[in-house]
Parts: C-alpha cells; sequence; structure tokens
C-alpha cells in the first residue's frame, strides 16, 4: 500500500468511536430498565477498538493491508456479534417497532443473505478477488476505492460471523454440523490463498519478502480467529429441547 491509504485516518476513527458510543448509551438504558450483560458490552466495546486499532494500523505496504484485512473482517466483527447489538435495539425500542424490525428479519430475502454459505461467498469470495485480480493493484491509486473494500470486509466478516455464532435472533439458522462445516471451507480458503500467496504464485504488488510475512499473517491469525469464531459457536450454541414424545396405549 501506498501512503494514499493512511489519508483520513481522523474522520474513519470516528466510526468505531460513534458504534461504541451508540452502543453504551443503549446498554446503559437497558441496564436501568433490568440489567443488561457487561460480558456483552466489553466484547462489543473490545471490537470497536480493534476496528480502532486497524484504523491507525500503518497500511503502507501489503504487511500493513493484511493486518487491516485481519483486525476489520475477521477479529473485530467477533466482538461486535458477541456483543448482541441486535438483542439490545429490540430491548430498547418500543414494541411496535420491535415487532416490525422481527418481520423484516424473518423474509425469506434476508434468510438467504443471512446463510453461512452467503457469508462464506462474500468473505473468501472478496479475498480472491482482491488478490487474485488487478483490483488490490487499484485501490493502491485509489483512497475511495480502498474504503470501499474496507467496508465490504467489515460487513461481509460481520454477516459471517453473525451466521456461524451469532446470539443475535434473526432468519432460521441451519444447524451446528453445517456451520462447522461452512467454517471449515472457510479455513481452508484462507488456507490456500495463503499458500499461494507464499508461493509467489499471487501478483502482489509487493517485495517478496513482503509477500511471504503477509501470507504467514494471513495463514496463522487466520487460523486463530477461525478458531476463536469455532469457540463461539460451541459456547453460544444451545441445542433445542427434545419434543416430549406421547406414551403409546396400553394394549387392551
Amino acid at each position: 500500500m501506498t501512503g494514499h491509504h493512511a489519508s483520513g485516518v481522523g474522520p474513519l476513527l470516528l466510526v468505531p468511536a460513534l458504534l461504541f458510543w451508540v452502543y453504551l448509551a443503549a446498554a446503559l438504558r437497558e441496564r436501568d430498565r433490568g440489567g443488561w450483560s457487561h460480558w456483552r458490552t466489553a466484547s462489543f466495546g473490545a471490537g470497536a477498538a480493534l476496528l480502532a486499532v486497524a484504523v491507525v494500523v500503518p497500511g503502507h505496504d501489503l504487511v500493513g493491508h493484511m493486518w487491516r484485512h485481519l483486525l476489520i473482517g475477521m477479529l473485530a466483527p467477533l466482538g461486535l456479534v458477541l456483543g448482541a447489538p441486535g438483542t439490545l435495539v429490540l430491548r430498547v425500542v418500543s414494541r411496535r417497532r420491535g415487532r416490525a424490525l422481527v418481520r423484516l428479519l424473518r423474509r425469506p430475502a434476508l434468510g438467504v443473505l443471512a446463510h453461512p454459505v452467503t457469508g462464506l461467498l462474500l468473505t473468501a469470495g472478496g479475498l480472491y478477488l482482491l488478490h487474485l485480480t488487478p483490483l488490490y493493484r487499484t485501490t493502491l491509486a485509489s483512497p475511495a476505492l480502498h474504503t470501499l473494500v474496507l467496508a465490504h470486509f467489515l460487513l461481509s466478516g460481520y454477516l459471517f460471523t453473525w451466521a456461524i455464532a451469532g446470539p443475535d435472533p434473526g432468519p432460521h439458522r441451519p444447524g451446528v454440523p453445517l456451520r462447522l462445516v461452512v467454517l471449515g471451507l472457510s479455513v481452508a480458503a484462507h488456507a490456500t490463498l495463503a499458500q499461494l500467496m507464499y508461493a509467489g504464485l499471487v501478483d502482489a504488488a509487493a517485495p517478496a519478502a513482503q509477500v511471504r510475512a503477509a501470507a504467514t499473517l494471513m495463514y496463522y491469525v487466520g487460523d486463530l480467529a477461525e478458531i476463536l469464531l469455532a469457540l463461539a459457536l460451541l459456547v453460544t450454541w444451545r441445542p433445542s429441547p427434545a419434543r416430549p414424545t406421547r406414551p403409546h396405549p396400553a394394549p387392551a
């Protein structure tokens, strides 16, 4: 990356600060009404802090770009999702607006969008598109396009994380086995791209040493992020209650 990517850091820092301020105001209001988990607030705050770190990380080279991708697209979304902002919104809005939001979430189109496979296609597909096409080189000369790419990583990363382990209500999620399979495919997709980069098979517009360092980050830190996501899935999973079986009538 070039120095152009460092421009606008001040305004971008307002995004995570504003997100956490709005969340904290709602959490304090809900606490006055009957309580809100401090762990949820801490989790969302950690996600917002990671976003802020991603903004200030120097993005003048491929290693800085990779750190930004990992923070914005994988680590920060995990903290934000586990903060359950959707549940908090439903608690603080009026019942009428809450019911309208729930009806909106139940629409079939949102069910498709919120599916883990959709999240995988958006996250892994966007990453492959960035590094296997001239898109990355183009972002070096276009700060606006670079910002759009970062926004895509954040939104798709949030969607994928929510689809795998989100505690918020929403469209019906597939079972845990399918979500674990999709998560495994995500691990494989990141590992494959990292190996292609390390082998020098990706035009990364950077010296070979930088490419190898960025590939190593993607491989190991990406694995760590996905292990944390798998743990979040297992911790937040609540098995469906078993339906009581009707007793068979006694033979006459």
